[in-house]
């Protein structure tokens, strides 16, 4: 099976990458995609995956960053939150329409170039704030890419938590210095902004060493 999997260059989806290419009969590829987020750095992270694992990356332009505001995440003159995550600090971090957009071109690049699935990586913690990573939402974007190109949409990983995901990649050594968080995207991780915060409770909680280098920690 050939399956194109969506890889930001975070945790989660590097650790669904590795998950679905140590399945045996399983091609794996990887898109990824600058947005114009202020974290781009994530997609280097994205790049060393792709050569560790040797295989092929898309790496994809969408230029929509100026026009999505409001967002942590594209609008830098909104502050990225600091503190724990919360419905109200994940709220601010929301890009409207985000994974529907991504899953699009995914499909129509997996369709072109004969993968059966792509794979996402929103996970159980995303449900309460984002609407685009909810199961009942992969549930229809699949029949709607199925209808549209052929190709399946499928999230491994929407009912577990962030330190389920920790577990599985400590369990297959995904190389977490090889992953990029913060959404400050700055050289280093922060240590303090919400997605930080998560990270270090995900990797700390399974008793992995963490191997990620924080300005504050």
């Amino acid at each position: 099976m050939k399956i194109l999997a969506i890889c930001s260059g975070g945790m989660d989806s590097t650790t669904m990458v590795y998950d679905a290419a140590s399945k045996k009969n399983r091609e794996v590829g990887m898109v990824t995609f600058d947005y114009g987020q202020r974290h781009k750095i994530e997609l280097e992270y994205a790049n060393r995956t792709a050569q560790r694992l040797n295989c092929p990356h898309y790496v994809i332009e969408l230029p929509i960053g100026s026009f999505l505001k409001g967002s942590a995440l594209t609008d830098r003159s909104v502050k990225v939150p600091e503190v724990d995550y919360s419905n109200e600090s994940l709220a601010v971090t929301v890009v409207p329409n985000r994974n529907a957009m991504m899953l699009s071109v995914a499909c129509a690049i997996a369709a072109a170039n004969g993968y059966e699935k792509v794979y996402a990586g929103m996970h159980g913690g995303d449900h309460a704030v984002y609407p685009d990573c909810r199961p009942e939402f992969v549930d229809a974007f699949d029949k709607a890419m199925v209808l549209a190109c052929g190709v399946h949409v499928t999230a491994p990983y929407v009912s577990l938590t962030k330190m389920d995901i920790a577990g599985i990649g400590a369990r297959l050594n995904v190389p977490y210095e090889d992953t990029y968080s913060c959404y400050n995207g700055r050289e280093q991780h922060c240590g303090i902004c919400s997605t930080c915060r998560e990270r270090i409770r995900a990797i700390e909680g399974v008793g992995l060493v963490d191997p990620t280098e924080y300005e504050q920690h």
